[in-house]
């Protein structure tokens, strides 16, 4: 008689629900490994002890499923210990809108060469 592959035996834990379990956690951590570029890490856990005649095995899986850290936002100490949005040692530019200059809208007419100019 051969060794039957270990996938064989994982079907029957938890009358398969444990495999599932299984799939789940490797496509999450497979989803984290895309999104975030960062390594994953999948454990399948069987604790097996003698019980009686028989033996007990006791099935875990867990995950490190990589998360993309939150965004820290950038602020400016100033000298009395405070924080600013503004960096305290660059001077403020005055910038203002620059004024617009009416513009012209041009249409051809359905007559060959004839144009027709609107001011807006």
């Amino acid at each position: 008689m051969s060794i039957r592959p270990i996938t064989d035996t994982l079907r029957l834990l938890r009358a398969g629900l444990f495999l599932d379990e299984c799939s789940e956690k490797l496509a999450e951590v497979v989803k984290g490994v895309d999104e975030t570029g960062k390594a994953g890490k999948i454990t399948i856990t069987l604790d097996i002890k003698k019980a009686g005649g028989a033996v007990s095995v006791l099935a875990k899986v867990s995950d490190k499923t990589p998360e993309e850290a939150p965004d820290a936002d950038l602020f400016w100490p100033t000298i009395e210990g405070n924080l600013s949005v503004d960096n305290p040692n660059q001077r403020k530019l005055d910038l203002q809108m620059a004024p617009t200059r009416p513009s012209e809208v041009r249409s051809v007419d359905p007559e060959p060469g004839e144009v027709i100019i609107k001011s807006a």
